[in-house]
Formats: structure tokens, sequence, C-alpha cells
């Protein structure tokens, strides 16, 4: 019997900020050490990084709104347009935040909604193709 649908407005009411600064922090402590991903993510501003993040899916899930307060609308294509994420970025970026999933082993009806949120928000983010 497969999870139980639920709304996306539930997560943040399910996991709480806890489950996303865990889910986050696993994701972010991959990427240093990253060959491809590493790069795109300045040395200093990897806390500023996470701590963006943690509030878009806060916001984003049904939790407090502090993104839309501090940032604005999340524009997430304009956002990403000074980096190259071409497919291979996107997939190794899945790869990395569905080891991030599996670490933080949240509820089966969140992760799965999650991971397909992800998956289709990263192929959103795609806007570079390599040169033939």
């Amino acid at each position: 019997m497969g999870a139980v649908a639920i709304d996306d407005q539930e997560i943040y009411r399910m996991i709480g900020e806890d489950g996303f600064d865990r889910l986050v922090r696993a994701f972010y402590r991959r990427i240093p050490a990253d060959d491809l991903l590493g790069p795109m993510y300045p040395a200093d501003d990897l806390p500023g990084a996470e701590k963006r993040l943690k509030d878009f899916l806060i916001f984003r899930f049904g939790g407090p709104q502090h993104y839309l307060a501090e940032r604005g609308h999340p524009r997430l294509r304009m956002r990403h347009a000074p980096f190259p994420v071409t497919e291979a970025a996107r997939d190794r970026w899945m790869q990395l935040m569905e080891a991030a999933l599996d670490e933080t082993r949240l509820p089966a009806e969140v992760d799965d909604l999650l991971r397909v949120f992800f998956g289709s928000v990263a192929t959103f983010m795609i806007n570079r193709v390599p040169a033939e």
C-alpha cells in the first residue's frame, strides 16, 4: 500500500523547522566536496545559501513566510541564471538531495512529495545546454 497523498502545505506542520533544518544541513554537508556543484557555491556564502534554501522550503511548504519577507518573490530561474545549471548539474543536485533525504528519514509521505517537488524544480532550473 502506497503512502497517503498529503497537501504540500501540510509538510511544515508534519516536520516543522527541525525537519527542514536537518534536510538542508544534510544536503549542504555534501556540497563543498562535490567536484561539479562545489565550485558553484562560494565557501564564504555556504551558511547564507543554507539559510536561503531552508527559508524557501519552509515558506513553500506551509511554514512562516520569512523567505518572502527577506527576499520577496522566489524568482528561482532569475536567481539561478548566473550559475551553469546543465542536465549533469541538475542530476548531481538531485543525487545529493536524495542522499540528504535518505539520511534525514522524513515520514514517507513527506519524503515522496519532496522528491517529486525537487525533481521537477531541478529540471525547471536547467539553463545551459552543452555545445555539440
